[in-house]
């Protein structure tokens, strides 16, 4: 059976190939992950020369979906992605920077402001999609001044990055010890991030997405159109309901939204998506 690439992460990019890449960061040491369309592969391969471990990729196969009566018109659509390969990001500091900028906004908004803020204040690579920059440090951010972020249109996340870098720096290393579950209550406490961010954040950062805002509008849009025949709830909390409904075990709610907006990513590519999202 196929796989397939979730590219649902700003940071990802496209070759003249057409093949998605992208640059992370790993116990310090940079990385360029490239997707092998043809061998349905994703190469690792290290940018510093202090790299060690390479950063961590998960597969996630259909047989995990749900097989909820109700959703087959879903899980029939989700089954034929095969298996998901997904780049667990290994930058908790990159989770939460990326969910940071993408609340409020429509998606394709947030990956021109995430370039733009990436590009003007992070460490730049070359790669075979030309330079492209890891995340900016939480050391950067506070250093930008308050023109800097209006510069690269994120005023209105100036104070949310600070407050983030301000916490991180303390208690960082501390938050990436935790479960995903208590990582989303410890996200909470920090000033401008909401439970949307937290768990979105938590989710990038741990690969489980179990935690992940299942009410989410970017999710009910993805479902909605992967199968147009459904009748879905339009709500939040109604919807959310379902969706546990239906994929009552953590491994199954897990896979039925990783494969919801892996199928989104592909499709955002020929279609007009992205949907504004909450602190």
């Amino acid at each position: 059976m196929s796989t397939t690439i979730i590219t649902e992460h700003p940071g990802w990019h496209t070759t003249p190939d057409d093949e998605p890449v992208r640059v992370v960061e790993f116990q310090g040491a940079a990385w360029l992950a490239h997707w092998e369309s043809e061998r349905e592969h994703l190469l690792l391969r290290a940018l510093d020369p202090a790299a060690a471990d390479q950063p961590p990729v998960a597969y996630t196969s259909a047989v995990e979906l749900p097989t909820a009566a109700e959703g087959t018109l879903l899980l029939d659509e989700l089954v034929s992605l095969g298996t998901v390969a997904r780049l667990t990001n290994p930058s908790l500091w990159d989770a939460i920077t990326t969910a940071l900028l993408r609340q409020v906004i429509s998606a394709p908004q947030a990956r021109k402001k995430h370039r733009a803020f990436y590009s003007a204040y992070g460490r730049a690579f070359d790669t075979p999609a030309g330079p492209l920059p890891l995340t900016p440090a939480p050391e950067v951010v506070l250093e930008v001044s308050d023109e800097g972020f209006t510069a690269i249109g994120a005023k209105f996340n100036a104070k949310g990055l600070r407050s983030a870098a301000t916490a991180y720096l303390d208690r960082g290393e501390h938050w990436a010890t935790l479960d995903p579950e208590s990582l989303v209550k410890e996200l909470c406490e920090v000033t401008y991030i909401g439970p949307w961010t937290a768990a979105a954040a938590a989710a990038d950062f741990t690969g489980d997405h179990s935690v992940y805002p299942h009410g989410d509008l970017a999710v009910r849009t993805w479902a909605g159109r992967a199968a147009p025949g459904l009748t879905l709830p339009g709500d939040e909390k109604h919807f959310e309901a379902l969706w546990r409904q239906w994929a009552p075990t953590r491994s199954q709610l897990h896979a039925l939204t990783l494969f919801t907006l892996t199928w989104g990513s592909h499709a955002r590519v020929t279609r007009a998506g992205g949907t504004p999202h909450h602190p």
